[in-house]
């Protein structure tokens, strides 16, 4: 199954270190970082899990749940978080999903035969509140993730969301943001009352807010 920007993030229950979890239940009214990982107890993937349980409290400053899966069984998962939290020097409470005969990393297209028929590879969802995938990244399976970046991209989304700006690139929080050009003038004016600054009709800079 191929899932693209906009879709509804297909559905799924499935247990987990946490219990049971059915995602659009769970989900809730947040945003979620869905992340896969090819197995437990590989160097990669446990920084990526260390580095996602350092950064709690900045995933949910903007209301944002984590979200692992490995095609491994959850007492796997159990031991596996053990060695996270001793090597990464922190502790994981996020949940982490067992998808044993791959049924999730399937319904996601997480499963490369180049890389590997039985393991999933690096990928990224960023799921918004009405359960749209808003952003997919998918890395090769020897290539840690860039965190910082996936913060700066749910900053966007919803900045963009709150504000229907764009944002430039190489946006960080703070840094002037696009007037897209589906809004005219006018518009513009009106939700937009400090000004702007135009490069060309098509590029019109303003103060984020």
């Amino acid at each position: 199954m191929s899932l693209h920007i906009g879709d509804t993030a297909p559905n799924f229950t499935a247990d987990s270190t946490v219990g049971e979890i059915n995602l659009h239940k769970w989900a809730e009214d947040s945003w979620v970082f869905f992340f896969s990982h090819p197995a437990d107890f590989t160097p990669v993937c446990t920084t990526e899990m260390g580095r996602t349980a350092q950064l709690a409290d900045k995933f949910s400053a903007r209301n944002t749940k984590p979200l692992g899966l490995s095609t491994d069984i959850v007492e796997e998962h159990w031991d596996w978080i053990h060695d996270v939290n001793s090597t990464q020097n922190t502790t994981v409470h996020f949940p982490i999903l067992a998808d044993p005969d791959c049924a999730i990393a399937k319904l996601y297209d997480m499963i490369h035969p180049g890389e590997s028929d039985t393991e999933a590879v690096r990928s990224v969802f960023i799921i918004d509140p009405d359960k749209k995938i808003r952003l997919t990244m998918t890395y090769p399976m020897s290539v840690g993730r860039n965190f910082d970046e996936i913060l700066r991209v749910i900053d966007a989304l919803q900045l963009g969301d709150k504000n229907r700006i764009a944002t430039p690139a190489d946006w960080r929080p703070g840094d002037k943001v696009i007037i897209p050009p589906s809004i005219d003038n006018d518009e513009a004016a009106k939700l937009f009352p400090d000004g702007w600054e135009e490069l060309r009709p098509y590029l019109r800079l303003t103060e984020a807010t």
